[in-house]
């Protein structure tokens, strides 16, 4: 076997085999390496490079923030071809995520959909500030702003006090959506092919938990 089906083969055997439990232990032992300074920093040499050239199999979709500071890659430490990464303003959904995610799941047959949220968001605090006002901001930002108070409007009252309540009911409405409108990820959940799993992500310390899932 030569340099370039070896190549290949690791990316078959990394990737395309995993199930959403697989998919999801990947996550966090490259988070966990992430955070202990043990950075592997795999798939990012040339040979596996070429070798992508012609095809990707990505073990996880991560629908994430647009938020500088959550690079899906790094803090997951994994490389070219093994994450498929969606990211808007405080993930909110729309046909072009759903579409995107679905391409994943349908055509790259990816088997982990993680929605990435984190805490000190700005959408999250620009929705709270818009209940609490009783006015959105101006621009194409109201949009983001108008969805994410949807998630902000269902926490009670005395706990919207605590950001980190919106932000995890935020992800927790996110992932509920996802299943809920997109019959190609519910599908995949339901003959267990795909799982959707909200992750929350804390900006100090670098570490990832789970907040909510379905499939897996």
């Amino acid at each position: 076997m030569d340099d370039q089906s070896r190549v290949e083969a690791g990316i078959t055997a990394y990737t395309h085999a995993a199930s959403p439990a697989e998919a999801l232990r990947l996550l966090w032992e490259g988070n966990r390496r992430f955070t202990t300074g043990r950075r592997l920093l795999p798939h990012q040499d040339a040979d596996y490079r070429t070798a992508l050239a012609k095809a990707q199999r990505p073990f996880a979709v991560i629908f994430g923030c647009s938020d500088s500071r959550l690079p899906a890659e790094i803090i997951f430490d994994q490389g070219l071809g093994d994450l498929f990464v969606v990211r808007t303003a405080g993930h909110v959904v729309g046909g072009e995520v759903l579409g995107s995610i679905e391409y994943a799941v349908a055509v790259l047959k990816t088997p982990l959909v993680a929605v990435l949220g984190h805490d000190s968001c700005g959408a999250v605090a620009a929705a709270l500030t818009a209940v609490r006002e009783g006015k959105a901001p101006e621009g194409f930002i109201r949009e983001v702003v108008e969805r994410v108070m949807l998630s902000a409007l269902t926490v009670p009252e005395p706990q919207r006090a605590d950001p980190r309540a919106i932000v995890e009911e935020h992800i927790r409405y996110t992932t509920e959506m996802l299943v809920r409108r997109s019959a190609v990820i519910a599908e995949g959940v339901t003959a267990g092919r795909c799982g959707v799993v909200g992750l929350s992500y804390l900006l100090s310390e670098g570490s990832v938990r789970k907040i909510s899932s379905h499939g897996v």
